[in-house]
């Protein structure tokens, strides 16, 4: 192929995820906006008070990049992995892309890609969200980290999506994962306390959590606080964006999961 039909073929996919999501706004879009204002009304307004400070800042202000994140990376996975299910076995489409000459690094980009401006756009409405709950007040350390912590985290989690719509055979499958493995990740994160709060064994467990570092570096691009080293959290999101390539490049290439 030609860098231009490279080109057309990545646009080609990422404009009909990005056109399908815009389409049904009120389910994609929307009940993550719900859902975190509910998030600020409970651990703000109702437990934010009788909390105080979290490392030194207004417990609400603190929780505020852990919610953004939450978003981030609920919607970037399900996006992916909901969009190549459908693709495979409702719509029938991903017979017509596989039998193509596109390269399998350029369908990981174009498959994942949806999952990312999905993630970016649900992240930055819950982003502008929390600013009437913060009265305006939410601080930026480094505007640099928290866009560059924000997309390498969507790319992750729509990267394992994908993982996940390769290898998923029924409706049910799609949901096993975020439902019991994706979600206690994130409340374990760190997304409305710090670890430091914790008891050492449950420190212990926290640190052995990869979104624990993600959640910390976003934070600290806002706040310019984090309980552990920005270095670590970086090499954990770019060692954790090569693996998930990596199988899904193998996966993809030998056609396992999509060959029926």
């Amino acid at each position: 192929m030609t860098p231009y039909q490279k080109w057309i073929s990545f646009y080609t996919m990422v404009r009909k995820d990005v056109v399908r999501m815009f389409r049904i706004w009120i389910q994609t879009f929307l009940p993550s906006v719900v859902t975190s204002v509910l998030y600020f009304l409970i651990f703000g307004t109702v437990l934010g008070s009788r909390i105080g400070d979290m490392q030194g800042v207004n417990y609400l202000t603190f929780v505020v990049p852990g919610l953004v994140m939450l978003a981030i990376v609920t919607t970037s996975y399900a996006n992916t992995s909901f969009m190549f299910f459908a693709s495979k076995f409702f719509a029938k489409t991903i017979e017509e892309i596989l039998v193509s000459p596109t390269p399998p690094w350029l369908l990981i980009a174009g498959l994942a890609a949806g999952g990312v401006v999905r993630g970016m756009i649900v992240g930055s409405l819950v982003l502008l969200v929390s600013l009437f709950f913060t009265g305006l007040s939410l601080s930026v350390h480094s505007l640099f980290i928290i866009i560059g912590f924000a997309l390498l985290t969507a790319i992750v989690f729509s990267l394992a999506g994908l993982v996940n719509g390769i290898y998923a055979k029924t409706m049910d499958a799609i949901n096993i994962v975020p439902t019991f493995v994706l979600t206690p990740l994130v409340y374990l994160g760190g997304v409305f306390y710090s670890v430091h709060a914790l008891p050492d064994a449950w420190q212990r467990l926290v640190y052995a959590n990869p979104l624990f570092y993600l959640i910390n570096g976003f934070r600290f691009g806002f706040l310019g606080i984090t309980d552990v080293s920005l270095s670590i959290s970086l090499t954990i999101l770019f060692t954790l964006v090569a693996v998930l390539v990596a199988i899904n490049w193998y996966l993809i290439r030998t056609g396992l999961g999509l060959k029926q």
